[in-house]
């Protein structure tokens, strides 16, 4: 039987009752819970809940908005409902290196990512080729002081003009201003190495290497208006050793960037992630 398949994303108030309520809503509309997830932060008694459902092939995403908004309503939930058959739209954005990149694209043409790349842009001409190999709208920006601001609409209009739901600085090398950052808040997720704040600027995996460092690791995070510290969705590590060379260390953390982008990428796709103030829920699979 031919089904249709949602995920809703709900926070609210903790309190007895709302499991039941919102489980005896699916089920008037035929619609079963097949992935449940539920955090509550002690701390400000918020609860936090992600279910899968599927649902008969009659049944729509207004039709399951309906039949749960006494739930909503009750409960005064905040509530997102998405359809799981569409494609979301990204955009890429992406400077000299391109290991990122070139991970997401690969990920998204073996149907891990579910994902429609809408553009890609970049302040280099690098990526040209690989966009134009991949059938996807290259947007060559340079960046500088003084176009910054007008550059930053254009991304703006972009977003619009694609629908793209998502944008994925996939080691883009330039610091979005902080009305971007404001306006796209929870729509941009950064990666970067996690020897911040330590080992800034130039060649930070060679600095490491210097320093003897033994665990080498990235974090893909929000972007906010305070650099490389919005909501961290995904990071990982590996070890190191003193037999390893400063290029070494440079190999390592272009894997483990590529590897941790792409997972916060799909996490946000398939709504694991949900914003607590400063910090992030994430519902892994």
């Amino acid at each position: 039987m031919a089904e249709n398949t949602f995920i809703l994303k709900l926070s609210c108030l903790d309190q007895p009752g709302i499991t039941a309520a919102l489980a005896t809503a699916l089920a008037s509309r035929g619609a079963n819970i097949v992935e449940a997830n539920q955090f509550c932060d002690r701390q400000t008694n918020q609860l936090f809940v992600r279910i899968a459902v599927a649902a008969p092939e009659a049944i729509t995403q207004a039709a399951l908005d309906l039949a749960l908004k006494p739930a909503v309503d009750r409960f005064e939930m905040r509530m997102k409902v998405e359809d799981l058959a569409r494609r979301p739209k990204i955009v890429i954005m992406v400077s000299r290196f391109d290991h990122a990149l070139l991970h997401l694209l690969y990920q998204i043409k073996v149907g891990w990512l579910n994902a429609e790349v809408a553009a890609i842009v970049s302040n280099h001409e690098g990526a040209r080729r690989t966009a134009e190999q991949e059938g996807i709208p290259f947007h060559h920006w340079p960046v500088t002081r003084e176009n910054k601001r007008e550059r930053e609409e254009q991304l703006i209009e972009l977003v619009k003009d694609t629908g793209a739901e998502l944008v994925v600085l996939a080691r883009y090398m330039q610091v979005l201003s902080n009305d971007l950052s404001n306006r796209l808040f929870g729509m941009v997720i950064n990666i970067h190495h996690s020897f911040l704040p330590s080992f800034k600027g130039a060649k930070p995996y060679h600095q490491a290497h210097e320093r003897g460092v033994k665990l080498i690791g990235a974090t893909a995070h929000y972007v906010t208006a305070d650099l490389d510290e919005g909501p961290i969705i995904e990071q990982e590590t590996e070890r190191v050793t003193h037999a390893m060379t400063g290029d070494d260390f440079v190999a390592a953390g272009r894997d483990i960037e590529s590897r941790v982008l792409a997972r916060a990428v799909k996490y946000h796709l398939e709504g694991r992630v949900m914003l607590n103030h400063h910090r992030t829920v994430v519902f892994t699979p």
